[in-house]
């Protein structure tokens, strides 16, 4: 009798076991599938833009500062049709993102692939003398031209630090970077991105395509979000409905890792405060300004033509000599201008210097004047955190106290303003320094790194340096 109580009790166990597993396979949840999601989406771009070795990326981006049930994730990499899938045990979860020349890599959350496939971008060959950088491109990148300590420093530079990049009047004046990147790594800006989007709208503005105080942006006379204006959305005080929290099942996660059709998904989102009235960071809404900019730029209702991407590269990458910079789309053709640009630090650095140059680059101005001061003005709602433009007045909080601004305890200049990503990337630009600090990494923010501290030891070491000093010998 107890040997068949025994064996009952394990066939009940195994086909619960069993179910159990059926379902998920069927119907796993949500947050699994972001997990799984995020993993392909990550994986994918960082073996087919950046070239880095996939299990790296899994071990390195993925598992060592995420959950620990991300620890039995499995990814496979087809090289062929150039897709990445990932699962839990791989078995669960169902991630799956493709790559495409010129657009990067797409999650597939719907299993759609050749649809994703079909947004492609081939930017226009760069004639030679086509590119007049204000400093030289090459193998010498990865030699810092003069000795600044702080870079040396790694309580300086912080955990997870892959790349830092200095330029002062103009000129590179230091570098250094992690083992196995270099200056030609592109690397995720994830929310820095924000800011090369807004530069597109100012192109699209000096063309007359667009203007900050335009509004009428969805489709039925009555919605209450047609008051919204372009000016509010730069400013993120739309008054959409967004959640950005992250960890969870959140509207930023849903959007980036189980919606084909960002743009759709976010702008579907209720008014929940007059526009204008309230400041709610939203990477929602920066998608909602790249579906306004590719239809502006297209000249018609679709946002999946690829006129933004030949502005893009023909007006501000190649001018500017970015020649790494790639901006992804989702699986739609909708660019996700919030998160995912990649770039070298050399090229976050050239965008972080056409800023601090008011967007003229070689004598050209490539944004209407005055912009780049609009983008810097304190959005009205921020409390005076952000500006008007996609951009931070303030540097990251770290363990600072909520409310003051986390710069003060550093005595950074008045004008300093800031890019900022998540995992601690951020670009450092302060026009009275002709300064602009570029620093790349994975740093999670619960490790509360403030970059403030490297800025602030990089604007002491400045007068050391002299630009009339010779780079050291290559090896």
């Amino acid at each position: 009798m107890p040997n068949k109580l025994l064996k009952t009790t394990a066939i009940a166990a195994l086909l619960l076991v069993g179910g159990a597993s059926a379902a998920l396979a069927l119907q796993p949840p949500e947050l699994l599938r972001v997990g799984a999601n995020y993993s392909a989406k990550i994986v994918c771009s960082n073996v087919f833009i950046a070239g880095r070795d996939a299990q790296a990326v899994l071990a390195d981006d993925v598992q060592a500062p995420g959950h620990p049930l991300l620890k039995f994730l499995r990814i496979k990499v087809d090289q062929n049709k150039q897709t990445v899938s990932a699962s839990l045990f791989g078995l669960f979860g169902g991630g799956l993102a493709v790559y495409r020349p010129g657009t990067g890599c797409a999650v597939v959350p719907d299993g759609a692939v050749e649809q994703a496939r079909r947004y492609q971008f081939q930017p226009a060959e760069i004639r030679p003398g086509a590119v007049d950088a204000p400093w030289p491109e090459g193998h010498e990148f990865d030699f810092a031209l003069l000795p600044l300590a702080p870079l040396s420093q790694p309580e300086l530079t912080g955990p997870g630090m892959r790349a830092v990049v200095v330029i002062h009047k103009g000129q590179l004046v230091g570098s250094a970077y992690a083992d196995g990147y270099n200056y030609a790594t592109p690397l995720l800006g994830w929310s820095m991105t924000k800011t090369v989007t807004a530069a597109l709208i100012g192109m699209l503005v000096k063309d007359g395509k667009l203007s900050l105080a335009q509004s009428g942006f969805w489709n039925a006379p009555q919605d209450p979000r047609q008051a919204i204006t372009l000016s509010q959305l730069m400013s993120m005080s739309s008054g959409l409905e967004y959640n950005e929290g992250y960890g969870d099942v959140s509207d930023v996660t849903r959007m980036l890792y189980l919606e084909p059709d960002m743009a759709s998904y976010t702008a579907s989102k209720p008014l929940i405060h007059a526009p204008g009235s309230h400041w709610n960071y939203s990477s929602g809404t920066t998608v909602v300004l790249s579906r306004i900019l590719q239809r502006a730029a297209a000249g018609t209702g679709s946002a999946t033509d690829a006129s933004i991407l030949a502005i893009a590269h023909e007006r501000l990458f190649t001018p500017l000599g970015m020649r790494s910079a790639v901006l992804e789309a989702d699986a739609r053709g909708n660019l996700v201008g919030s998160s995912y640009m990649y770039a070298s630090a050399q090229d976050w650095a050239r965008f972080g210097q056409f800023l601090l140059q008011d967007g003229v680059w070689n004598g050209q101005r490539l944004l209407p004047e005055g912009y780049v001061s609009q983008m810097q003005q304190v959005a009205p709602a921020s409390g005076g955190q952000y500006g008007q433009g996609q951009l931070w007045r303030w540097g990251p909080s770290g363990a600072s106290a909520a409310g003051g601004n986390p710069d003060a305890p550093f005595h950074l200049p008045a004008d300093t303003y800031w890019m900022e990503g998540h995992d601690g990337q951020s670009v450092t630009i302060i026009p009275s320094q002709q300064l602009v600090v570029v620093r790349l990494g994975l740093t999670p923010s619960s490790l509360h790194y403030q970059p403030q501290a490297l800025v602030a030891a990089i604007i002491k070491a400045l007068p050391a340096v002299s630009l009339r000093d010779k780079a050291p010998a290559r090896p």
